[in-house]
């Protein structure tokens, strides 16, 4: 395995990747090599497919709609990432298309619409957010795409919430912590430090008006629940969701990893 040379074009494909095996792209992805980045047979770049790590492949053969690639060598083998869902009320598009990226560059494992009382939204394109993600997630350097879930309603979420997954809970009105003084607390009484691969999370903004006031009274009931504040303004439900999971990240996630050395540009320590 070698990660000595950073690698500009990274690709995310559904095929299991190993040594020497060929694979074709789709059409999508064959025109942004072929017509965008303009890169012919025996150009380099890495795929990866969130279960085998990221493969140094080779273009192989390229043409219109069409492209082959060999995979040569694995650069990065997977590794432990934390299981952090976001779970949010849809917002207009453009701001749940950003929001669905920079979730996936701070890194959520999952995006869950949910529709709430005073969502305005009638309809999302699961799709649409699916390849936002697959984007980012290929442009950040992560070896994992986030999945986005069918869009459900709060009651059903709820009903259906995972044993053992605790929920932070966004709340912009009545009793909550500070954010981070309730994120340094949990850390403590769990040790004190930031784990490999934390308990499971997941981290619930409201809509653009907020969760009706039934909605949070249910939250706080829930004994897997804790209500923060993110401060004394007003936040937009996209600047909500991202603020959370940068503190969530900060305290309790990886946010005190590093990216890997060649990937960040910078030298890589000599060996043995």
């Amino acid at each position: 395995m070698t990660t000595a040379a950073k690698i500009a074009t990274r690709l995310y494909v559904d095929d299991a990747l190993a040594a020497e095996r060929s694979l074709g792209l789709d059409h999508g992805q064959a025109h942004f090599l072929r017509s965008v980045l303009r890169l012919t047979p025996g150009a380099t770049l890495a795929v990866f497919n969130g279960r085998d790590g990221e493969w140094l492949a080779e273009i192989e053969g390229l043409g219109k709609g069409w492209c082959s690639l060999t995979l040569l060598e694995q650069r990065r083998a997977p590794a432990p990432e934390p299981d952090l869902w976001l779970c949010f009320a849809p917002i207009k598009r453009a701001r749940i298309d950003f929001m669905a990226e920079k979730a996936t560059e701070l890194g959520c494992s999952v995006l869950q619409p949910v529709m709430t009382r005073f969502t305005a939204v009638s309809r999302v394109n699961e799709e649409r957010l699916a390849a936002n993600a697959r984007e980012a997630a290929e442009q950040c350097e992560r070896l994992t795409v986030p999945e986005v879930r069918e869009t459900v309603s709060f009651g059903r979420l709820l009903d259906a919430w995972p044993e053992g997954r605790r929920l932070l809970v966004c709340a912009e009105w009545g009793e909550a912590r500070p954010i981070v003084e309730a994120l340094q607390t949990i850390r403590a009484e769990t040790g004190g430090a930031a784990q490999p691969r934390p308990q499971p999370w997941a981290i619930m903004t409201g809509p653009e008006g907020g969760f009706a006031e039934s909605e949070l009274d249910a939250l706080r009931k829930l004994p897997f629940v804790t209500p923060v504040g993110l401060g004394p303004r007003i936040l937009r439900a996209d600047t909500a969701a991202l603020a959370a999971i940068a503190c969530w990240q900060a305290v309790l996630g990886d946010g005190d990893r590093r990216p890997p050395a060649a990937l960040a540009g910078f030298p890589l320590p000599e060996g043995d």
